[in-house]
């Protein structure tokens, strides 16, 4: 893999929320079109594919949910109810209709980016929000909801056989977010999968574990 000498951090914006988003229900629409179809484990997820967009839907739902308070919290998560259906699976509070099918599912899941790329567009940049990893901003939930997205439609994508390639730009802006000191290397998008634990890169093992800086830069304490 070819090294780069130098990245210029690009913000995050709601634009990159609702690319994303897009990307993930063109690449989606081509799988299964009933919903035991979704039942393959989702790459080196426990949970199944089905199990793993309302996943999905949830985090962008909950990031937006985040923002949405006249005073948002700064000390624990908006106490929506979560909840797991089997054993192992996803806590969320956001559900798809299984009699909805796979239509109904990527529905869920357009609704929830919708509601975080609107309130990171209408929220000001100065608000601080409640993440584990540290107070956020709009830019940083809007990075947050692009990670999960591009990373959990590539679970998916393994576990029924679809394409999923997403654009290096948006890779690079969300590496500079949330994984600056991330390897410089030209393929952005294998390094946005070694940042989370997916691949591993020359001279870089596959990570056991890992997290991001939800703080903006400046604002991290560690």
């Amino acid at each position: 893999m070819t090294r780069i000498d130098h990245i210029s951090p690009q913000p995050v914006t709601a634009d990159d929320v609702r690319l994303a988003v897009g990307l993930a229900l063109a690449a989606l629409r081509g799988g299964p079109g009933a919903e035991a179809g979704w039942a393959a484990k989702a790459g080196p997820l426990e949970w199944d594919c089905w199990e793993t967009a309302e996943h999905l839907a949830d985090d962008l739902f909950s990031y937006a949910a985040q923002l949405g308070p006249a005073a948002p919290p700064v000390d624990g998560y908006v106490p929506f109810r979560y909840v797991s259906e089997r054993p192992g699976s996803p806590r969320n509070t956001v559900f798809a209709d299984r009699a909805a099918g796979p239509g109904g599912l990527l529905q869920v899941l357009e609704a929830s980016g919708a509601l975080l790329a609107a309130m990171v567009a209408v929220t000001s940049p100065k608000v601080r929000a409640y993440h584990s990893l540290g107070l956020s901003d709009p830019e940083g939930f809007a990075a947050m909801g692009v990670v999960e997205t591009l990373v959990h439609v590539h679970d998916i994508a393994e576990g029924l056989g679809l394409v999923w390639a997403p654009p290096a730009d948006l890779c690079d802006r969300v590496l500079a977010r949330l994984f600056p000191s991330a390897p410089a290397y030209e393929d952005r998008w294998r390094t946005l999968l070694w940042a989370t634990g997916r691949v591993s890169l020359p001279e870089h093992p596959r990570l056991t574990s890992w997290q991001w800086h939800s703080a903006p830069e400046g604002e991290r304490t560690a």
